[in-house]
């Protein structure tokens, strides 16, 4: 019955087209469905929503413990941030992304991350969440933590955010080893309309828009680079830019000197 019930949901869930297809010759894909199948599901910024609830609402335990171990991966210097934004938000998929609780994919992240970093197996992996299910099954109440093991920190290899960050903090910690800004305060900029493959910070409605830049922000490794650990590149800046609402959305119903700022790295930037 599990299973059954399980492959009613896979196809219900399956991926959707309009135009039903599957795996089409290289001249069936334009520009524009190639750049609409890359897009990244966290990149939501002026589509069409569905109806939500919004409400306070208190995170459960599990949620809390989530965030937690999350942190903890961050401060043993096993992950970044971005990493586990790119594997919590990115690389599960539209349908993942727009159906898992928020916490949901950082558990999925986490796994990800200690099975691709050779933590854990995956094999092992599987084993312990079939003896959790079990013991769920057989118990009543809240599950208690019982892990089977204590890992040893010294075998981390810690990344060089970590061990520079400690004392300074981050971003302070890239200080001083970016190249001079490009851009200053009241500049007049644009943002340029990139190709976004597998992670970016810099949403699509903003690109190829016009902005001035309100603030130098401070030296960072580009979104782009720290996702996949890459912090061997060198840092960029990052501005506080300031966008024309009427700019924005066409059109826009609002008052005429309503803005909206974002923070951008300096490689999306041009001068308008």
């Amino acid at each position: 019955m599990a299973n059954s019930v399980m492959d009613d949901y896979g196809s219900q869930l399956r991926t959707a087209f309009h135009r039903l297809q599957d795996w089409p010759y290289p001249d069936q894909i334009s520009h524009g469905l190639f750049r609409a199948l890359t897009k990244t599901p966290h990149d939501v910024g002026g589509e069409p929503d569905a109806p939500a609830v919004f409400e306070e609402k208190q995170e459960e335990l599990w949620e809390l413990n989530t965030f937690v171990t999350c942190e903890v991966l961050g401060w043993r210097g096993i992950w970044t941030s971005e990493e586990r934004r790119r594997l919590g938000n990115v690389d599960v998929g539209r349908t993942n992304y727009l159906a898992l609780p928020y916490y949901g994919r950082w558990v999925l992240a986490m796994a990800r991350c200690l099975v691709d970093k050779h933590h854990i197996t995956l094999g092992e992996l599987v084993e312990r969440a079939d003896a959790v299910r079990s013991r769920q099954q057989n118990g009543t109440g809240p599950l208690e933590a019982a892990p089977r093991s204590i890992g040893d920190g010294a075998a981390v290899v810690r990344n060089r955010h970590h061990t520079e960050a400690v004392g300074k903090g981050d971003p302070q910690c890239f200080a001083g080893r970016a190249e001079a800004p490009r851009f200053a305060v009241g500049d007049r900029v644009l943002v340029r309309d990139l190709p976004t493959i597998f992670y970016t910070r810099t949403q699509e409605y903003l690109r190829d828009k016009p902005a001035t830049v309100a603030r130098v922000s401070y030296e960072s490794p580009t979104p782009e680079d720290e996702a996949f650990d890459r912090e061997d590149q060198r840092p960029q800046w990052f501005y506080i830019v300031r966008f024309a609402m009427r700019d924005l959305w066409d059109p826009y119903r609002g008052c005429p000197d309503d803005t909206l700022q974002a923070e951008i790295s300096e490689p999306w930037l041009a001068p308008l």
